[in-house]
């Protein structure tokens, strides 16, 4: 990754600071945008260079990725990695009010898709680039958050990395998604964990082959594996990295 340019979306904490870093300790230079503001000082003492930007603003969005090809004249890696249920607990599904629904859909989905016209558009005028989506097991099946908004947006972050994966081959642009397991990362996924209890927990970590939870190296290095060369013949896929459940 040696003078990559690569963009991270929700470089604040959890995913996209280890994410970061791990470009950064290959040689990448990384721009991140966040909205939480110690964390953006956090990202920033790690050697990113960070802007804040509200990604629910989809013009401000393309704005961040149009602000760093003209510092840096390319782009190489974009990472949608931002999303998360934005604190929201599981509710019946008919007390979900619109706002809420829309909410999740704004950071998840939306954003990736803005970030994404943006690079897309440099990527092909540089002959190629790479595009990694954070999407989660709930691209897969139903969410253990229960949130029903979260499960059904990343389901769309899938179809949205295979669609662009066949519409931007041909520009040499690869587009995968990386479906993370139950990782820690703030305190969203904290009360998470404390909700199931030590048999909850047990039995989750039963039901993985490497009888541990992830950690958010672990994402890392698999979007780093997505974005280098050593990829090259790779696109359109999503890669669990969940330790085997």
């Amino acid at each position: 990754m040696s003078e990559r340019i690569v963009a991270v979306s929700g470089v604040g904490s959890g995913f996209g600071r280890a994410i970061a870093a791990a470009f950064i300790s290959d040689g990448a230079r990384v721009f991140g945008c966040d909205v939480d503001h110690a964390g953006l000082a956090a990202a920033q003492a790690c050697g990113v260079e960070v802007a804040s930007v509200d990604l629910s603003d989809r013009q401000g969005a393309r704005g961040w990725i149009a602000n760093i090809v003209a510092n840096t004249g390319r782009l190489d890696v974009l990472v949608n990695n931002a999303g998360g249920v934005l604190g929201q607990a599981h509710r019946p599904f008919p007390e979900v009010e619109d706002a809420d629904w829309d909410a999740i859909f704004a950071v998840n989905v939306h954003a990736a898709a803005a970030l994404s016209q943006a690079a897309v558009a440099r990527m092909a005028l540089a002959g190629g680039g790479a595009i990694v989506n954070i999407a989660s097991g709930a691209s897969l099946k139903a969410s253990l958050t229960g949130v029903q908004a979260y499960c059904a947006a990343k389901h769309a972050m899938l179809g949205l990395t295979r669609q662009l994966a066949q519409e931007f081959g041909t520009a040499g642009i690869r587009v995968n998604a990386v479906a993370p397991g139950f990782v820690i990362t703030n305190e969203a996924t904290q009360a998470q964990w404390h909700s199931y209890g030590e048999a909850g927990q047990a039995a989750l970590i039963g039901r993985t082959a490497l009888r541990r939870l992830g950690k958010p190296e672990d994402i890392a290095q698999a979007v780093l594996f997505l974005s280098s060369k050593n990829a090259n013949f790779i696109t359109g896929q999503i890669l669990s990295v969940d330790g085997g459940q």
